[in-house]
């Protein structure tokens, strides 16, 4: 019986995210229709994710690689999968493999990555391969990324070196007090 209504949260959780993303774009004077809000669902089960997917949303994010290789097969193929966060480069390849509907990966830090990247997507025939790269702002040694300054270099990696990924844009994630340390998100 607890399962519907934790299933009946998340529903609820994402109408009122959707809802605050309405207004942020407002104020903004952007469109809801620029934002695009990515459900990480990691271990959460299918069936919380299909009751989501029930209720409208497209887009969902996984960090393990093995994750979202099990749950995407079980799932509609209309969804635009996005793996979160630092992938090891030895499974670049499985995950391609695994997710045919693989969207984006949020969190190229390095060109090995890249070019594991780029060749998977190579071999397997795919269309290009959205990616961020992502940038270690706060300078946690606890978190992934490259640091700021070698940002041009693995942009420009991307863009000219690797012809079957898409560079998107940056990834990052500041440090938790974002208050004190607002440097961290200019």
């Amino acid at each position: 019986m607890a399962a519907p209504t934790v299933e009946g949260a998340a529903v609820t959780a994402l109408r009122s995210v959707l809802h605050r993303v309405r207004q942020a774009a407002e104020r903004s004077g952007r469109t809801q229709e620029q934002i695009r809000v990515v459900a990480v669902s990691k271990t959460k089960p299918v069936s919380l994710i299909r009751q989501v997917y029930d209720a409208g949303h497209r887009s969902f994010g996984e960090n393990y690689v093995q994750e979202i290789v099990d749950k995407a097969p079980q799932l509609p193929e209309d969804i635009k999968w996005h793996f979160v966060g630092h992938l090891q480069s030895n499974k670049a390849k499985t995950l391609l493999g695994g997710v045919p509907n693989l969207d984006m990966v949020e969190g190229v830090g390095n060109e090995k990555i890249a070019n594991h990247l780029d060749k998977a997507v190579s071999n397997l025939g795919r269309k290009p391969l959205k990616v961020l790269v992502q940038v270690n702002t706060s300078g946690e040694e606890s978190k992934s990324g490259i640091d700021p300054s070698s940002c041009l270099g693995i942009v420009e990696h991307v863009r000219l070196r690797c012809p079957n990924l898409e560079f998107s844009g940056l990834m990052t994630i500041g440090m938790p007090d974002y208050t004190s340390t607002p440097e961290n998100f200019r």
